[in-house]
């Protein structure tokens, strides 16, 4: 098997996340983790997904800090996987795949759920980007500037 390239240290924050979440295998553990799903036996079953594969996948999550192994709630001898903050923070860029999905699908009609607010039952608004005075942004309307240097570091290129 090729090693793949980390990209940890990269200067991109973009680069980063991909390092840390960016197999579809670890998106997919991540999303049935926000759905509830906290047993390596749940994950497998939920995924399909090769014990072998699996194992590797969480153990990934955990020393990346998005999961963290904890005793079974039920006071089993399993252990339970539990998202972190970084972990849960995972959640709008889930969301932001499944409603690009919904809008650039070539068969849409066979996406078998919505995503709805759970207390009023309704679809949920499509994410926007917008500026800190609420304007909507798009692609064109931002632009990268370097990080202004915090005193005793050095930001280099």
């Amino acid at each position: 098997m090729v090693k793949r390239t980390s990209f940890e240290g990269d200067a991109c924050p973009i680069a980063r996340s991909l390092d840390a979440i960016g197999d579809w295998w670890s998106m997919l553990i991540i999303r049935e983790a926000l759905l509830g799903v906290r047993r390596f036996g749940e994950f497998q079953k939920r995924l399909g997904l090769a014990k072998n594969i699996l194992t590797v996948r969480l153990r990934a999550l955990v020393d990346q800090g998005i999961l963290e192994t904890a005793p079974a709630s039920d006071g089993s001898a399993y252990q339970e996987y539990l998202l972190t903050p970084k972990g849960r923070g995972v959640f709008p860029i889930l969301v932001a795949l499944r409603q690009w999905s919904e809008e650039f699908d070539d068969r849409p009609d066979e996406i078998a759920t919505i995503l709805v607010d759970r207390e009023k039952g309704k679809p949920v608004r499509k994410l926007e980007l917008h500026a800190q005075d609420g304007r909507l942004l798009s692609a064109a309307d931002i632009t990268l500037k370097p990080r202004t240097a915090k005193a005793g570091k050095r930001i280099t290129a």
